[in-house]
């Protein structure tokens, strides 16, 4: 009982981390200039499209923004795979779809990295 218990507080203190980087990558696209359009985004039940975790826009540009967090940004960008990179494709396909005001827009696919203590990394057009 004590180990499935504290598997589930680990599991928490990752879930709120992984949270809180979301937050912090928004806030730091914000200071840049980009405006959020969508936050853990998800094309709908039965498209195996996953979530994008950030959906920013700055003029006429739409970006789909995963962000990773680990304990070095080496391995956060290690962690994006290509398996979770189809993921994002479709889904900022489902997602293209569905918004009125693409259709003029360039789109992009960007990571943010975060490490702590506090280590931000903008990777602009990764796959």
């Amino acid at each position: 009982m004590r180990f499935t218990s504290l598997r589930l507080k680990l599991k928490m203190n990752n879930y709120r981390k992984g949270h809180f980087a979301e937050k912090l990558a928004a806030m730091y696209l914000l200071i840049k200039g980009y405006w959020p359009l969508a936050f853990n985004y998800s094309g709908g039940k039965g498209t195996h499209a996953g979530e994008i975790d950030l959906i920013v826009r700055r003029g006429k540009t739409i970006v789909f923004v995963e962000v990773k967090q680990r304990t070095d940004l080496v391995n956060a960008a290690y962690a994006i795979q290509p398996s979770q990179q189809e993921r994002i494709r479709r889904n900022a396909e489902a997602f293209l779809s569905r918004c009125r005001n693409a259709k003029n827009c360039s789109i992009r696919f960007d990571a943010i990295l975060i490490s702590y203590p506090l280590s931000i990394k903008h990777l602009p057009n990764v796959f």
